[in-house]
């Protein structure tokens, strides 16, 4: 039990106690309160005695006041288990937004905003970066444009882009197709998974049911001998929510669209202005470059492929057709790993159960960043439930909860709360990602409201003789989601619109990129690993069984198999990131077209399929006479419709910070302690509370360079 003072956070969490009702009902109240805010600046204030005092700082309060409950109102959706509940989070969303819109788009409070600015007083750096941010996006929001026509027409594209938005995440997290196959076309697939998924009845007699969630998907991918039934998933997969196509391309056009409105030459120019890269065109020579500097590695890891294919299929006395395609590449390049390294994941997963994981991956975090986590169980969920009842301070029973705390060399005051919400459920959000829950802000007292932030991942869930085991890129996946909740946590900016990872879009992801190597560092996956048969006699018994032996395991993973691990983490390297440049480049092409016709005209899935191929250097399902229209994969690509539009490019060049931070301050000893306090407090305390550049050049000292970035790629 933790000890006395860690036990009464002096923040209470929050409660998840809502109805399909009230989670409507809450939503329009949140609306009313907030629009007689914004009327009673108006009423009270005029351009001349307007100041930051009068005009911004009220706006912004409420800001603060109503993401406490907004957030958690959109939550809903993502992890509900009962319909009527995500469609309400859905509605009230929809509601939220078009407020949003409604707000930024009030030319009463903009004449005002715009005189505040202009009165030019000595603010604290964050204040006068919030008021120049807010007047800045005023003018992205139409109120440049001359009222009428254009600016009503501008307000209708953004309500329409809201609605498509939600309406697209709602049919991803919905979507629960799949396929039946006998376990004879599964031959391959490791048993764990094949035991979990859905038996058939009736027609289906004999047969399992498999979905396209990540644990069926992903081992299938990588396992099945069959090369017939990865293509049918892989196909079926990548065609899985086809009602999204259509609205993938509206969003599209009516961005374009609203950009040309505003004087922009398309979306790219109009969305990259404010990040770090400012431009297009140093996007497209970031991007271009990469790929040139790619390509001769890639050909070179598909030649090595192709040779192991060849022998494979020869050595099943089958034809092989000199190809190499996209539903290969997960099966040949663990084959390979396998075969050229020693390296089974399988083996590897057996060191890494779910909640020794976890527990050694906050253990990291407390002695880098002096910090303290205490899950809240039992009783003492009671304790401190705002209604001294312990199951409304989750949304669902499998859902943990942690305060944080500060440990005694930091101050040991209150952080806020980590939610992990680990395994897959039937409408559930299907990725892995953090979502803010209740951001934090210093309040109209001045006080310190404390976040709430909460970790939604779809691991394999555990059974009656073995725990959740984490494949190593599993572990990877929940250091870098973690990374983000940490940012979350010990954000500390006085406006909620900072808060944690409310940076550009451009940087947010460095922080938790950098926070992946130490899954690379000898020493911690060290510590981080446990075998999961050391757990309890059952586990044991159950891996002695599966492994035919009397024998024990190694309590932690042994030297030789992290050295191979180790070895692995540039193979098919150039492959992996060409992959990452397709969704880039294809995002920047939708989104810089020539004309408004030209993207009118431009089918959108045979350019996604089409760049594909010419950028990973694999053949698709268009190699075997199934046209460029065998898929909609952007139908399934959630990123571009929820936030990073002409945006994704950042996932490549914020690894070229993160890889820069982790080189220059942590590689030669990542627990240096004195490194980590100083990245807490210079980089993921400060949010999007100032430019993210003088960020990252006051923590490296000096500007950033990609000299690490292509160095640890190999293409130095």
């Amino acid at each position: 039990m933790a000890p006395d003072h860690l036990r009464k956070p002096p923040q209470a969490p929050p409660i998840f106690t809502a109805t399909a009702q009230s989670i409507v009902d809450d939503a329009k109240r949140l609306i009313e309160s907030s629009r007689k805010v914004q009327d009673d600046v108006v009423a009270k204030v005029s351009p001349d005695s307007a100041t930051f005092a009068s005009v911004m700082k009220p706006l912004a309060q409420d800001e603060n006041v109503m993401a406490l409950e907004s957030h958690i109102l959109g939550f809903y959706q993502a992890v509900s288990t009962e319909q009527q509940l995500r469609d309400a989070s859905s509605k009230a969303e929809e509601l939220m937004d078009e407020f949003f819109i409604e707000t930024v788009m009030r030319e009463d409070v903009f004449k005002l905003v715009d005189a505040a600015l202009k009165k030019g007083e000595a603010l604290d750096p964050e204040s006068r970066r919030l008021l120049e941010k807010e007047h800045k996006d005023y003018i992205r929001n139409g109120l440049g444009l001359p009222a009428g026509e254009k600016r009503d027409r501008f307000k209708e594209i953004k309500k329409r882009l809201s609605q498509i938005s939600i309406e697209f995440q709602k049919n991803l997290n919905e979507e629960n197709g799949g396929i039946w196959f006998t376990r004879e076309q599964l031959d391959g697939v490791p048993e764990d998974v094949l035991g979990e998924l859905k038996k058939g009845e009736g027609e289906n007699e004999g047969k399992l049911r498999l979905t396209f969630k990540y644990p069926d998907l992903f081992p299938t991918m990588k396992y099945a001998k069959n090369a017939e039934v990865r293509k049918q998933v892989m196909i079926a997969n990548e065609n899985k929510c086809n009602q999204n196509a259509p609205l993938f391309r509206e969003a599209v056009v009516l961005r374009d669209e609203a950009a040309r409105l505003l004087g922009y030459p398309n979306h790219a120019a109009f969305r990259i202005e404010d990040k770090m890269a400012k431009t297009p065109q140093t996007v497209n020579t970031f991007l271009g470059d990469l790929r040139t500097r790619l390509a001769g590695g890639g050909q070179k890891e598909i030649n090595g492929l192709l040779a192991l294919k060849k022998a494979d299929y020869e050595a099943r006395g089958e034809s092989f057709d000199g190809r190499y395609y996209l539903w290969d590449h997960r099966f040949y390049d663990r084959l390979m790993l396998e075969q050229q390294y020693s390296l089974d994941q399988q083996q590897i997963a057996e060191y890494f159960p779910l909640q020794t994981t976890i527990a050694g991956m906050l253990k990291i975090f407390e002695e880098l960043f002096g910090l303290e986590f205490v899950e809240i169980t039992g009783e003492d969920r009671a304790q401190i439930a705002p209604t001294g009842k312990g199951n409304d301070i989750v949304w669902h029973e499998d859902v943990q909860i942690f305060s944080v705390w500060n440990d005694k060399g930091e101050g040991s005051g209150f952080v806020g709360y980590l939610y992990l919400d680990l395994f897959p459920r039937d409408g559930k959000y299907g990725h892995a990602a953090n979502f803010n829950l209740q951001p934090g802000y210093i309040d109209a007292n001045g006080n310190r409201r404390y976040p709430a932030t909460a970790l939604v991942c779809n691991f394999t869930k555990p059974s009656a003789k073995k725990p959740s085991l984490l494949k190593h890129d599993e572990v990877v996946t929940l250091f870098h989601e973690l990374g983000h909740g940490i940012h979350d946590l010990v954000s500390k900016t006085i406006w909620s619109r900072f808060h944690g990872t409310n940076t550009v879009r451009d940087f947010v992801e460095a922080p938790s990129q950098m926070l992946e190597n130490w899954c690379w560092t000898p020493s911690q996956l060290k510590s981080l690993s446990k075998h999961y048969s050391t757990l309890s006699p059952e586990y044991k018994a159950g891996w002695q069984e599966a492994a035919s032996t009397s024998t024990e395991a190694p309590e932690q993973i042994p030297d030789d198999i992290i050295a191979n691990l180790i070895r692995t983490k540039h193979v098919n390297d150039a492959l992996f990131n060409l992959r990452q440049l397709h969704f880039g480049i294809f995002d920047m092409t939708i989104h810089e077209p020539s004309s408004h016709e030209y993207i009118q005209k431009l089918p959108i899935s045979t350019t996604y399929n089409t760049l594909r191929k010419q950028i990973t250097l694999m053949d698709g399902p268009e190699a075997i006479g199934l046209g460029d229209e065998w898929g909609h994969g952007e139908a399934t690509f959630g990123h571009l419709i929820g936030g990073y539009d002409a945006g994704y490019y950042g996932y490549l060049s914020s690894q070229v910070y993160s890889t820069d931070m982790f080189y220059t301050i942590f590689k030669d000893e990542p627990m240096d302690k004195a490194a980590g306090r100083r990245y807490r407090y210079t980089v993921l305390e400060k949010g999007g509370s100032q430019d993210e550049m003088k960020t990252l050049t006051e923590f490296l000292g000096r500007e950033p360079k990609t000299d690490a970035f292509y160095k640890d790629m190999g293409l130095a």
